[in-house]
């Protein structure tokens, strides 16, 4: 595996950190593949309770890389769209297994999240800013539209009109408006990210697996479920919980006032 994203485990805690700092964590092509590479692992690894995904240096993700981008301008035009057609097809699989895989994903940013950092982010489950983060779409400032899945997470979190702004006008905003948005879930400040990140993926590893799993999964499919269809869900989910262990340890745990110790059975 290149080293351009790096794989740390802390426990059940799985930290992927996008490792080009020097270019601002640029996505280029090696990159696309350690992503599609690594979630793909940790998705099967039932040993992983939560993944977090970070940047390296001074930013999360400024996008993709420009340099990567110059060289396909040579090619003719349909060449040129066959080959970048190829390339997001490739970025895309990871947005596809950060959204399906088990695990609550965690998002720490800081610096730049622009582009497909932007996107990436909205790919997660949750996410924590350094109050010194700032975000843009920033794709049309090159003449391009989205990918990584932002025009279907941005109309969700922010609402369509908030989003056709974000997109069409790839405006700078801040960490508390990103906040006020529901983009990200907390904004602290920059020197305690790690410190209330790890927090936050060690409180997620220690839950209840299951019930974690299938909560991420009710969220995500809810929007193009009916109503009935979703309660079948939600009854369907409650009754498999109610049959693990973890909901044994949660209820002994309440009626004895302390707190649960989940999956030590």
């Amino acid at each position: 595996m290149n080293d351009t994203l790096l794989l740390a485990r802390d426990g059940a805690v799985a930290t992927l950190t996008l490792n080009r700092p020097e270019s601002l964590n640029v996505l280029n092509a090696d990159m696309i593949e350690a992503l599609v590479a690594q979630t793909t692992m940790l998705a099967r690894d039932a040993t992983v309770r939560c993944v977090v995904v970070r940047g390296a240096g001074k930013h999360f993700m400024a996008g993709g890389d420009i340099r990567m981008f110059a060289e396909q301008l040579g090619s003719p035009a349909a060449q040129r769209e066959r080959e970048f057609a190829a390339i997001i097809e490739r970025v895309h699989a990871t947005i596809e297994q950060l959204h399906r895989m088990p695990q609550p994903v965690v998002a720490s940013v800081h610096g730049a999240v622009a582009g497909f950092g932007l996107s990436l982010m909205g790919a997660c489950d949750l996410a924590l800013a350094a109050d010194t983060a700032y975000f843009t779409s920033a794709y049309r400032h090159i003449g391009l539209t989205p990918d990584g899945g932002s025009t279907w997470t941005l109309p969700r979190l922010v609402g369509v009109k908030k989003a056709m702004e974000i997109v069409l006008l790839g405006d700078r905003f801040d960490a508390q408006e990103a906040l006020r948005l529901g983009l990200v879930n907390r904004v602290v400040p920059e020197s305690t990210l790690g410190e209330a990140t790890a927090a936050l993926a060690q409180a997620l590893a220690h839950g209840p697996a299951l019930a974690i799993a299938n909560g991420k999964r009710l969220v995500n499919q809810s929007l193009s479920q009916s109503l009935s269809v979703q309660l079948a869900a939600e009854a369907a989910s409650f009754a498999a919980c109610a049959a693990r262990p973890d909901f044994t340890e949660g209820v002994r745990a309440f009626l004895d006032k302390r707190p649960p110790r989940f999956g030590q059975s």
